[in-house]
């Protein structure tokens, strides 16, 4: 049998997935207003990670990477950026501002945390980007935050958990995603929910293994919102990244999604081509975690399923357990100039900002 994963010459590429130390609410209060900077110290609020995923979760961090938790841009230069030979990284923060249910509050955290990523992350590797963190619970106010740091070309991509309180297709929301478009950015979708619904229709897992699987499914639902609704028929300029959601799923539910859409699309008269055509415009994924069988066969089979060598991107999914060995793989039976095209060249094509500070 292949081995799964191909280790290749990572100089020059741009890696889509990294995750800063989350700061405590502590580090934020310099970029709060004086009454939430208050209000934070009142109240107790020392910290918004979940519970979720504690630090010592094994899919959290490697065992390897774990000393490096808390070490900052340092310490992730030295594991990543230095190490690899990346020219650039997307840094997509974690942070629990889409669990809290004051909106107020969410909206003065959101800008506080990429307030403090700009200066605590981006002013110290000029090889660094950002996503920016939006307040979902409020939309003018999320469109208000694209609009504040937009004029900054270091941040690259707005970032929402994939399972918030609803559909993302729905129209309440469509203004947030024409200011993503307005400003040439990308919508990030990444693992993660809001925890206003359990990440199964059944209900609440009681395990690691079951919540990590299921997430998939929220992934399914946001793109297919996004497709029915006609999200991308209204902005044809958006893209719209899908991180850490697997690859595998994707063919069998366009498939399927297309299949009833021939019964049924006079319901959706805008949506006037195959679903399947509309994600591989529009749609682009995260190759971490890459969760194909141990063959390089299937993989190319899978790359032919997908429709395009354009529709992934590189990413190390960096510091969570997601490879073994130094530097990140690639799946096996990735040609040389395929695995060009997912490390360097799809990356920038998705993120139109990086070319106005990463050389080509």
């Amino acid at each position: 049998m292949e081995e799964r994963r191909v280790t290749h010459d990572l100089a020059g590429a741009v890696d889509c997935d990294l995750h800063p130390d989350l700061p405590p609410v502590a580090a934020l209060l310099p970029h709060l207003d004086g009454h939430w900077a208050d209000a934070m110290v009142e109240r107790g609020i020392e910290s918004l990670e979940t519970a979720s995923y504690p630090p010592n979760v094994p899919l959290t961090a490697r065992p390897d990477r774990r000393p490096l938790l808390g070490t900052g841009v340092e310490g992730l230069r030295g594991a990543t950026l230095d190490a690899w030979g990346l020219s650039a990284g997307i840094l997509n923060p974690l942070f629990g501002a889409h669990l809290v249910f004051n909106a107020d509050m969410a909206v003065a955290l959101c800008r506080a945390l990429n307030d403090w990523v700009a200066s605590n992350w981006l002013d110290r590797d000029a090889r660094l980007r950002a996503s920016i963190v939006i307040p979902l619970q409020s939309v003018p106010d999320a469109v208000a935050e694209i609009e504040r740091l937009a004029a900054d070309p270091r941040f690259v991509q707005v970032l929402v958990p994939a399972m918030g309180e609803v559909p993302y297709g729905r129209r309440s929301l469509w203004p947030v995603w024409e200011a993503c478009a307005r400003h040439g950015l990308p919508l990030g979708i990444h693992a993660g929910s809001a925890y206003r619904h359990p990440p199964t229709s059944l209900g609440w897992p009681s395990y690691f293994a079951e919540d990590y699987a299921a997430q998939s499914l929220g992934f399914q639902a946001q793109l297919g919102s996004l497709i029915t609704e006609g999200v991308f028929q209204h902005l044809p300029e958006l893209k719209v990244v899908l991180i850490e959601s697997g690859v595998t799923w994707l063919p069998s539910y366009l498939w399927r999604l297309a299949k009833f859409w021939r019964g049924v699309r006079s319901e959706v008269p805008w949506l006037r081509e195959s679903p399947a055509e509309v994600a591989r415009r529009h749609v682009r994924l995260t190759i971490a975690p890459f969760d194909a069988p141990e063959d390089a066969a299937v993989v190319a089979r899978l790359m032919d399923q997908l429709g395009g060598e354009e529709m992934l991107l590189f990413a190390s999914d960096w510091p969570h357990w997601q490879w073994d060995g130094a530097a990140p793989p690639l799946p096996a039976g990735i040609p040389a100039d395929v695995a060009r095209r997912l490390m360097q060249d799809n990356p920038r094509a998705t993120y139109p900002r990086l070319s106005q500070m990463v050389p080509a």
